[in-house]
């Protein structure tokens, strides 16, 4: 294995003040750590969508009908939405997974059909879903990951589309966490004060309606949604492949407290893009001792600011292998 030390002299020695490169020092460490050189690379990026329904959205808990899932998902495969916008700008390999939408789309769309079920169950009174729903999840998310390493993919991002997830995420977070559940859960796609209130509501009411201290796993079957339980698979596969992981928002970030219960060495492989403006993410990061590289302020998923910070890791990179060092340009290093 690399030694720390000699990736942190090869940073140390480019043409620069020590430190000075702030952030893209860390990402640059933390490549060359996950793939075992003093000269990382990026190669076939990819983001994946999983899209899934959840019960718990007919409760009243978005201020959208879930109809939007499968409405946004058509968005996705015409290329509309902003991930598709900003993986064609970086030039980002774009997946799009049926994980569960409550809707059949046409076989000639170019969607992975991973679908487990039309949607969940509401959690409000009963578990989202079953074990054997569970480990099919765990299951698709995991030859995501592997087909993609396949492939070439050593850097990969995932996003979501699910009316009713931030609801899901909450839950999560706050079992995870034992973080307060209000500071957890958070206006979603834009709930006004009285829907926040609502929602809020309802979740209290479901949270006490399920048994206190379970395992990831079984917070996972309790309170997520078929999406978030693909991603969570997906980023476990993708740490046994080497990849590096980039993680998006609050979505994606319950996935990920899942999957760092269930293999804290995921930490290694995770680099974080932004600080969602979805008050829980906040507590989130602060909980996973987590540095994200942007706040911009995004609350929208989709893998959105995994593709506006690829550019960044990029650059870590670059300047990893391509800025000269003190020596090779005959310039003076600190007294």
């Amino acid at each position: 294995m690399i030694k720390t030390e000699d990736v942190q002299r090869k940073i140390d020695g480019k043409t620069k003040p020590l430190g000075s490169l702030g952030m893209l020092e860390k990402v640059a460490l933390q490549l060359a750590q996950i793939q075992n050189t003093l000269t990382p690379s990026l190669s076939a990026p990819a983001v994946v969508v999983f899209a899934g329904d959840h019960g718990i959205a007919n409760e009243g808990v978005s201020a959208y009908p879930q109809e939007v899932t499968y409405q946004m998902v058509y968005n996705f495969l015409q290329g509309g939405a902003a991930i598709n916008v900003f993986c064609k700008q970086h030039g980002i390999q774009l997946e799009i997974v049926d994980a569960g939408v409550n809707f059949d789309f046409p076989k000639e769309l170019n969607v992975q059909n991973q679908k487990v079920g039309y949607g969940t169950q509401s959690f409000r009174k009963t578990a989202a879903m079953n074990a054997s729903e569970l480990e099919q999840c765990l299951t698709f998310g995991a030859h995501i990951s592997s087909k993609l390493s396949n492939t070439g993919t050593n850097i990969i991002g995932f996003g979501e589309m699910g009316i009713g997830n931030t609801s899901a995420a909450s839950l999560i977070m706050h079992r995870i966490t034992n973080i307060p559940l209000k500071t957890c859960v958070g206006r979603g796609t834009g709930l006004n004060d009285d829907q926040l209130h609502k929602k809020m509501a309802i979740l209290e009411e479901a949270n006490a309606a399920h048994p206190q201290h379970l395992d990831a796993p079984s917070i996972l079957s309790t309170f997520g949604g078929f999406e978030i339980a693909q991603i969570v698979g997906a980023m476990l596969e993708a740490k046994q492949k080497g990849m590096a992981i980039l993680v998006d928002g609050f979505i994606a970030s319950s996935a990920f407290l899942i999957a760092h219960k269930m293999d804290e060495s995921i930490i290694e492989n995770a680099i974080f893009c932004h600080k969602s403006n979805e008050s829980g993410h906040h507590a989130m990061l602060e909980y996973l001792e987590a540095e994200p590289l942007v706040d911009l302020n995004l609350r929208l998923g989709e893998g959105t600011g995994c593709a506006l910070a690829f550019p960044i890791v990029q650059s870590a990179v670059h300047f990893m292998n391509e800025m000269a060092s003190f020596e090779d340009a005959n310039v003076s290093n600190k007294k």
